[in-house]
């Protein structure tokens, strides 16, 4: 009988839970403690701005990770995906002649 799987479809989403759970559970443990609850309060929603703040940046980093790099993107080939310059291609110069002239 296999057990859980260590690896989730969503890491950033089970990071945010946990968050989520210390933002919660943070503000608990003080009131428990002897702290003020307004003291308590301003715990929590400093822990809420960080984990807003550190959700939003690892989305970023997963979107920039995802992106192709510069060096996977072919370059632009130019009009009709051909390479080289006209010049080398043959047809007319511009004084009028053809290469075969």
């Amino acid at each position: 009988m296999p057990g859980p799987s260590n690896t989730s479809a969503d890491p950033v989403s089970d990071l945010v839970r946990w968050a989520a759970f210390s933002c919660a559970l943070v503000p608990l443990v003080l009131v428990l403690c002897g702290a003020s609850a307004a003291g308590a309060a301003g715990a929590a929603v400093g822990l809420a701005t960080v984990t807003c703040a550190c959700r939003a940046l690892l989305r970023q980093s997963e979107r920039t990770a995802a992106r192709p790099s510069s060096d996977e993107i072919a370059p632009h080939r130019g009009r009709h995906s051909r390479t080289g310059t006209g010049a080398h291609r043959g047809g007319r110069r511009s004084d009028g002649r053809t290469p075969e002239e």
